[in-house]
């Protein structure tokens, strides 16, 4: 039964006991299920019973995050998949034919931004970009055949915003399908089903983690196209394991309290960061001084654990990766541990000045995802690496 409360939900919603009684939800490492007879085996094939068959299908543990998820963002239905990108994919896949047209904002992960460039248009799928400062000329890149409005809020890595409220009007308007990323934000801070979205996905293995353990992925939102989303996952097999989907199960249960020390922590830094002599701008989305500070506090509850600064340039960007010491270096972001990155030198090293500045990845451009380490360390040696990479 769905409680009022957020923290409830995440906590109390939960698969059906066992006979064993235990209290907290056991792990169902099966590959398949059995069936009673003839009859319902055949029942349960033409899905006149709905039941677990096959894990590549549905699985008790993956049921029991996606019901979750879908109690946090107010969908109707989901899918548990292996990757966030594996969520990305099936989901246009599904939803796409040859000829179909996708509007999406410029700045998206480098994965999506590859699938809409490199392998899509192999499928005659192709895309229009917006940049994120242009979002009131959105329409101007609807095509007949546009069938996807596609964004971050926030994006990855620049920290922009979106107003989703907005972009929900626009879907609804010339009859599109509204799909948001939400995995900077988590479902905690931010709901964009409420604005107009249709499908909202997530990168599980980020925030809903939360501490660096497992991959995963969610696609939750309006039944009907997650019913497209289903029958063209089932066939091809990115299926979330049963232990993975435990896990993030249970850290959604923490979800909420993690999330807050997150967010308290990022302004924090990006408090302390605003007047260093080494940072040229600092973007954070609950600082005043950011450009969409005013959509972020309508539509977020706290400004999520993501810094994007911008040190002087390429080389001054290699020297502060070097000199940090206690925070890490790593291809993650939504963990417990403090984490640093250097687009311009590392993840999209390969785009052109050009491209990358298009994206607001800069060459100075530093991402920090804040972690729950006490905050004066963290200050501390994001201090140091400022002073050192100047010298």
């Amino acid at each position: 039964m769905p409680y009022d409360n957020f923290e409830t939900n995440a906590i109390r919603a939960q698969i059906n006991r066992s006979e064993f009684l235990e209290h907290s939800a056991p792990i169902y490492l099966s590959s398949s299920f059995i069936f009673e007879d003839a009859e319902d085996m055949r029942a349960s094939f033409t899905e006149e019973k709905h039941r677990n068959i096959y894990s590549r299908f549905s699985n008790p543990n993956t049921s029991e995050f996606v019901e979750k998820v879908c109690q946090m963002e107010g969908a109707e239905d989901g899918l548990a998949f292996s990757t966030g990108m594996a969520a990305i994919y099936n989901t246009f896949a599904a939803l796409l034919s040859s000829d179909d047209h996708i509007v999406s904002c410029s700045s998206v992960f480098g994965s999506t931004h590859t699938l809409f460039t490199k392998y899509f248009p192999k499928w005659n799928i192709n895309t229009s970009y917006f940049n994120v400062n242009d979002v009131a000329n959105i329409e101007s890149y609807i095509k007949p055949n546009t069938k996807i409005i596609y964004a971050e809020s926030p994006t990855n890595p620049a920290v922009d915003i979106l107003d989703l409220e907005f972009l929900g009007q626009i879907a609804k308007k010339h009859n599109l399908i509204l799909v948001i990323d939400n995995c900077f934000a988590t479902p905690y801070l931010q709901q964009p089903i409420k604005f107009g979205a249709h499908i909202v996905v997530h990168s599980a293995t980020k925030l809903m983690d939360g501490q660096g353990r497992v991959l995963g992925g969610i696609a939750v939102g309006k039944a009907d196209l997650l019913r497209e989303i289903y029958l063209f996952a089932r066939n091809t097999g990115p299926s979330l394991s049963p232990f993975n989907a435990w896990i993030l199960s249970k850290s959604l249960e923490t979800l909420a309290v993690r999330v807050e020390k997150h967010c308290e922590n990022a302004l924090a830094l990006a408090t302390f960061l605003e007047s260093h002599p080494q940072v040229k701008q600092v973007k954070y989305p609950f600082l005043k001084s950011h450009p969409q500070y005013e959509i972020a506090q309508k539509q977020m509850k706290l400004g999520g654990n993501i810094v994007a600064i911008e040190v002087k340039d390429l080389e001054t960007g290699r020297k502060f990766l070097d000199a940090i010491r206690m925070c890490t270096l790593a291809a993650n972001l939504g963990d417990t541990r403090t984490i640093v990155t250097h687009p311009a030198s590392t993840t999209h090293s390969k785009l052109s000045v050009e491209d990358r500045n298009e994206v607001g990845i800069t060459d100075g451009l530093v991402r920090i995802s804040v972690g729950l380490e006490n905050i004066q360390d963290i200050i501390a040696d994001i201090n140091q690496a400022l002073n050192a990479s100047a010298l």
